[in-house]
């Protein structure tokens, strides 16, 4: 029992030194056509997200939302903020050389075209982290931060230990879903998904760098199968929804850069220009907890997207009571929800919140199954109903 409490102490300790003090996401891990569909996002909507890497974000303005983006790391906003200095500063090729290629060796050139635009702390932040934009060993951003240092890793993995990228690269060049599936199947999953890389990607330290705390740990650890079954299952998934070439979550983490053609709605041409010529002015950035910042927030909000932070209190009751206590003040009449879990149900909320919560399971269900992330236990729309 001490051991295990030592460990556990580890764990937590070494996640807070990760996240406090590190870049984690450099790109958003859920699925904003699921989301969008969710909750029906509109102009007249005004939506609290976790910030991530900003891309759902800017992804909800091009509705023409208003969005404000929270995040308790100030690194996730200033990421955000330099995609909107760039989006505001930028040609779209250099933007997309950036945030699309991943990088450019005129990195520094593009950052001081764009640097007059950003807060000043995000500009402090840049001024010393652009070089993660320059090429380097990793080559690309999408390989850097916490998370992306598992990205390359696995690069490393499918090019030097399994071996596997051509059948990769035979996958990518799959004409339908059916011929997708097969090769994987086939050739890949068990080469891939091998027991000795399951364990090392479940270990507490991996899964810290990926931005997984301890609760949410548990919470898939203890699903069926642990923790090989859950990746196997997402991996199975991911290659079922739709083609990897097509689904810019994963292209990006096996290649390093986003397609012109499969990407971010944000980093589309068009889109870029809407969000140029003005929508890019409907997102703001906010730094703190989802409770502090709507303790502070005057106007209310129609739409809530808590990604899947709320497994990182699972173990905290009086933490979530107090957020939903903010949340439900903030609503706006009929305010809709949208979250996702690591676990197969909301079962680790409080009752006293359960019971203001009105759940669509069917079509929360329905959606799920389109997700092309595919790396969650369960996703969850709600209205908020009157107290």
């Amino acid at each position: 029992m001490r051991l295990g409490r030592a460990r556990g102490l580890v764990d937590r300790w070494l996640f807070g030194q990760l996240w406090r003090h590190s870049l984690v996401y450099n790109q958003c891990w859920e699925d904003p056509a699921v989301d969008r569909k969710a909750l029906g996002l509109g102009p007249a909507d005004r939506v609290m997200v976790i910030t991530s890497a900003g891309c759902n974000a800017l992804d909800y303005a091009l509705v023409g939302a208003r969005v404000v983006a929270v995040d308790a790391n100030p690194r996730q906003n200033h990421l955000l903020e330099l995609k909107r200095a760039g989006i505001r500063s930028l040609a779209f090729d250099d933007f997309f050389a950036l945030f699309g290629r991943g990088g450019s060796p005129r990195a520094r050139e593009i950052y001081g075209a764009l640097r007059a635009c950003l807060p000043d702390d995000a500009r402090l932040f840049w001024d010393r982290e652009i070089r993660l934009f320059e090429p380097a060993a990793g080559g690309s951003f999408y390989y850097r931060g916490t998370a992306g240092l598992v990205a390359l890793l696995m690069k490393w993995h499918i090019d030097r230990v399994s071996r596997t990228r051509r059948i990769v690269d035979r996958i990518l060049e799959a004409r339908d879903l059916p011929e997708q599936e097969r090769i994987y199947r086939a050739e890949l999953r068990d080469r891939l998904l091998a027991e000795r890389l399951l364990k090392v990607v479940g270990s507490p330290g991996v899964l810290s760098l990926l931005g997984v705390p301890e609760p949410q740990r548990r919470m898939v650890h203890e699903g069926r199968h642990g923790f090989a079954g859950f990746l196997r299952r997402a991996i199975d998934h991911v290659m079922s929804v739709a083609l990897l070439r097509d689904n810019y979550f994963w292209h990006v983490y096996v290649g390093g850069q986003y397609r012109p053609e499969s990407c971010p709605e944000y980093l589309k041409r068009e889109n870029f220009e809407r969000l140029k010529n003005g929508l890019v002015d409907n997102v703001v950035t906010r730094t703190g907890t989802v409770t502090d910042v709507l303790a502070d927030e005057p106007q209310r909000f129609s739409a809530f997207v808590l990604l899947d932070h709320m497994d990182w209190m699972a173990g905290a009751k009086h933490l979530l009571e107090d957020e939903w206590r903010q949340i439900f003040a903030a609503a706006a009449p009929g305010a809709r929800v949208i979250f996702r879990s690591g676990g197969r149900d909301a079962g680790f909320l409080p009752v006293r919140v359960l019971e203001r919560l009105a759940f669509d399971r069917a079509r929360a269900d329905a959606l799920h199954r389109e997700d092309r992330v595919g790396t969650y236990g369960s996703f969850h729309i709600a209205r908020i109903a009157c107290a």
